[in-house]
This record gives C-alpha cells, structure tokens and sequence, in this order.
C-alpha cells in the first residue's frame, strides 16, 4: 500500500491536538500500514489512590494502539471502531512513558483484528491486550487530501 506521507504527518498533528488525545498527554510517534506506535507522557492525572498508572489509562493506550494500528489500510471513506477490547496487566508502572505498540494481524474489509504490547521507558512489559475492530463505510477521516497516493 502506498500511503501519503503528507497525509500520514497532518494524521498525527490532528490526532495529537484532539481533545481526548491531548488530555490523556498520548500521541502518534509512529503508523504505518498494520502497525501503529503510540506515546503517552505520564503525569499526576493518570495515577489512581495507590500510587500507581490506572488501568483505564492502559487500557486507553491498548484500544488506541490497536485502532490505528488497523487504521490506514481502510478506504479513504471508512472509519473504524474497537467493539472488543481484551487485555492484561502485567506490571505496574508509576512514572515516565508508555509506548504501545499495536499491530493488526488480520486486517479486513468489514472486521480487523489487533493486538498492543505496553512498555514502559524500561521497556518492561506493563500490558499485553487484542481488540477486533468494525469498519464504518461512509464514517472516514477528512483530512483534505488523499491517503493513498495516485
């Protein structure tokens, strides 16, 4: 597949600026066709009582990994949704950065599966998760120009 490099650098201006993304401090670092590498700067916001990163927030992390993981193989009109996310927790981790690490592993026209692996600046395993993923025709991204290029 080629898809377009000026498309793929405005994707992850605007998914970093979104408001959710922004909040969670979480960005794209790297997408390609089936893999998606994602970033997220730990602060105060994302401990839970004890001292440690809550679930949600890797769990966060894993469904966002996997999603674009499966993302740029799509249509240029087709969005995408998680409708299953399954995972595990492996270790803790209370400060730094987690890296998740999504790959699609079967990619479809209508269903997609991937998975994410979750590490922390130790590259740790902190969390291991798959997800299977709804493609939604007519539910794109319009980002003003081509994904792929001609």
């Amino acid at each position: 597949m080629n898809i377009n490099p000026e498309y793929v650098e405005t994707l992850k201006h605007v998914v970093k600026t979104s408001p959710f993304p922004d909040h969670m401090s979480m960005e794209i670092l790297d997408i390609q066709t089936d893999k998606a590498d994602i970033v997220l700067s730990l602060g105060q916001c994302h401990l839970q009582p004890f001292g440690i990163v809550h679930g949600g927030v890797i769990a966060t992390l894993i469904d966002t990994a996997t999603f674009w993981a499966a993302f740029l193989r799509l249509p240029q009109d087709t969005g995408l949704v998680n409708v299953d996310l399954k995972l595990n927790y492996l270790s803790s981790v209370s400060s730094g950065r987690l890296l998740a690490k999504g790959v699609c592993i079967r990619p479809g026209k209508s269903i997609s599966y991937a998975e994410a692996r979750v590490f922390d600046d130790n590259e740790t395993l902190v969390a291991h998760g798959t997800s299977t993923l709804m493609a939604l025709n007519g539910k794109g991204l319009d980002l003003g120009m081509n994904k792929f290029k001609e």
